[in-house]
């Protein structure tokens, strides 16, 4: 996927200036796709180039005049294209499994701190997530948003961020655990 797909995927809901577009990203997108502000004004430059997204200038009294975008037809397209196309499976790809992977070789304290570090702030992202997905589904229970929900999309993605960093929290609390007991063991066995 490149990152013009996510960028026309967020810009389906109407239109936002590019400020709003790296809100968007920091809040829902960022779940399955990480993008720093300056790539995505980039980005909107390329798309806008290729007509796969429109602009326009606001002008604005009291602050600086910005622009907005949308996706075109064109866009949809792409996005239609890019839907159809056979996807790649995921793959992991993380400098924090390199240090677990080499755990019993090195000094595990610094590891450990790391995964407790991570599972704090997989922890901070599920409580985002939670309230992103309460606000999303307003009243409605989840099954019903599910089956009768305008647009469920950005939930789903939000649902399948919300596993992951359950997970991810899980895994560092256990391998921080399971580290710091054989530690502890080989310590008190000197």
């Amino acid at each position: 996927m490149a990152l013009r797909h996510a960028v026309l995927a967020a810009l389906l809901d109407g239109e936002y200036s590019g400020y709003q577009l790296a809100k968007a990203f920091d809040i829902g997108v960022a779940n399955f796709w990480h993008a720093l502000p300056q790539q995505l004004y980039a980005e909107l430059t390329k798309l806008e180039k290729d007509g796969l997204v429109a602009g326009r200038q606001v002008v604005q009294e009291s602050r600086p005049n910005k622009r907005l975008f949308r996706v075109t037809e064109a866009g949809r397209a792409e996005l239609e294209k890019f839907a159809a196309a056979v996807s790649k499976p995921s793959f992991i790809r993380d400098d924090l499994l390199v240090k677990v992977q080499a755990a019993d070789r090195i000094g595990t304290g610094p590891v450990i701190e790391q995964l407790e570090e991570r599972a704090s702030a997989a922890e901070a992202k599920i409580e985002l997530l939670d309230q992103l997905l309460r606000q999303m589904r307003g009243d409605a229970d989840e099954e019903d948003f599910l089956l009768r929900g305008e647009r469920i999309g950005p939930y789903l993605t939000c649902l399948r961020g919300l596993s992951f960093e359950q997970e991810h929290r899980d895994w560092c609390l256990r391998i921080a655990a399971v580290l710091r007991a054989r530690m502890e063991t080989a310590h008190a066995e000197r």
